[in-house]
């Protein structure tokens, strides 16, 4: 029965909501970029760099900011921009810069018709921002392509442990029925909720599970400290957090399913997503995606992710610094997509630890720090000087100090002798106002972060 909603969704129910009553051009979109997906890398490059040599001509004659920014660099019009080198030599566009410049980044003639989102400020400050409707209708067909990679299609049974509203509205619980998806408080879960949850996991045998990191990862712990087995689904999607590999090996033994990553921030919605192969592809006909500075100093290491959208002409960003670590990919994915490959996401520039000599740590050391670490519930490292580390731990009824003692070495040995650990025992550590646990948290000032 499934099956059959399922194709009835696909090709009547979708195509005579989103094309016949919104009329929307996301099914248009969506074809186009299925076709792009399969060009050779050289073609997808010569695409992509016609795109972006069309919104820099575009930008320079018709969003301010961007002439009163390049100028003083003697760019004297687009055509100085000849190259992706030239392209990269730009400075990049920054989130205090955003919000400083706000309205000369919107192109007068469509100021009248944007949209506008707001980030969670995870750093304490949310940023405004506008795109157009085909950007909109653009990236929803990428997030469909993206997802089908995985085998995620369009009106699938779908369970969500995401970020909802307090109260969802009539509308909102209308359009999820219609999606065949069950949708699940992140922001609610608990030791309370977490049954309830379970049970409808179990009742709605959902085939696909798309979820922050954290709760799921909370939420696999909860189903063997409690010896329940739910049914599996085809697959699980990741997203919103940096997963590190003892958490997708914890998801897929627990759920009885492969994982499949997928990055994106609000200012883009989807930038990358793993395939059948588990290659890490960016949507490089859709966006720009560059890896900018090195956090240590080497290729091989984390690099400052640098975004482009080269279809929003209401807001463009160009070389936007998000606040994402990424590595760099290599080769050429097995599935015969020419789409580039990123090497994975380490997550946020303001989640990277130092040592007080100056290195980076990722928080990849965090995780393995208290990898099999038992009576362990949940930690969090907090780093607000160069010379001491905070790490916050809720205890669970089995806990072993020696485990913690374990976790000390380790992180001693990550971040050199001349750091301070300083240990505290805590009932809770609360997710961000996004619903995310943080396994890092630095509130160094920017020049060290």
């Amino acid at each position: 029965m499934s099956g059959a909603y399922e194709l009835a969704f696909r090709h009547l129910l979708f195509p005579a909501y989103e094309s016949g009553l919104r009329r929307r051009r996301t099914l248009t979109y969506l074809r186009e970029y299925e076709r792009n997906q399969w060009l050779a890398p050289e073609q997808l490059e010569a695409l992509q760099w016609s795109k972006l040599q069309q919104l820099i001509e575009y930008c320079w004659h018709h969003v301010p900011y961007y002439q009163a920014k390049w100028r003083p660099l003697g760019v004297a019009g687009p055509q100085d921009v000849r190259t992706r080198a030239d392209y990269a030599r730009l400075p990049p566009l920054t989130k205090p810069e955003i919000r400083a410049h706000f309205d000369q980044l919107i192109a007068p003639a469509h100021r009248e018709r944007m949209l506008y989102k707001t980030t969670g400020g995870s750093t304490g400050e949310p940023l405004r921002f506008g795109y157009t409707r085909e950007s909109y209708e653009r990236r929803v067909a990428v997030m469909h392509r993206g997802y089908g990679w995985a085998g995620a299609r369009m009106g699938q049974r779908t369970l969500y442990l995401w970020g909802l509203p307090e109260r969802p509205t009539r509308k909102d619980r209308l359009y999820h029925l219609a999606y065949n998806r069950r949708m699940l408080n992140a922001f609610d879960m608990n030791e309370q909720t977490m049954g309830p949850y379970a049970d409808t996991f179990a009742r709605f045998r959902p085939q696909t599970v798309v979820g922050y990191v954290a709760p799921l990862v909370r939420m696999a712990e909860w189903l063997l400290e409690h010896g329940r087995q739910l049914p599996a689904p085809e697959r699980v999607l990741t997203a919103a957090e940096a997963l590190h590999a003892p958490q997708r090996q914890l998801i897929e033994r627990v759920f009885g399913c492969p994982v499949f990553d997928t990055y994106g921030c609000r200012e883009f919605m989807l930038i990358a997503a793993e395939c059948e192969h588990q290659g890490l592809h960016t949507t490089s006909d859709h966006l720009l995606v560059e890896l900018g500075a090195s956090v240590d100093g080497s290729d091989d290491g984390p690099h400052e992710l640098i975004v482009t959208d080269l279809h929003n002409c209401g807001m463009p960003l160009l070389r936007y610094l998000n606040g994402d670590l990424a590595r760099t990919g290599q080769g050429r994915c097995a599935c015969g997509r020419g789409l580039p490959l990123l090497g994975g996401i380490e997550g946020r520039k303001l989640d990277a630890l130092r040592s007080a000599d100056g290195r980076f740590v990722p928080g990849e050391h965090v995780v393995y720090a208290f990898l099999g670490a038992k009576g362990v519930r949940r930690y969090q490292a907090v780093q607000r000087t160069l010379d001491r580390v905070e790490v916050s731990i809720v205890r669970d009824d089995d806990f072993d100090a020696d485990s913690v003692e374990h976790a000390r070495d380790v992180l001693q040995k990550a971040l050199g002798p001349a750091t301070t650990l300083a240990f505290a025992y805590t009932d809770e550590i609360p997710l961000t106002a996004t619903g995310k646990h943080r396994v890092t948290v630095s509130e160094l000032d920017s020049s060290f972060a």
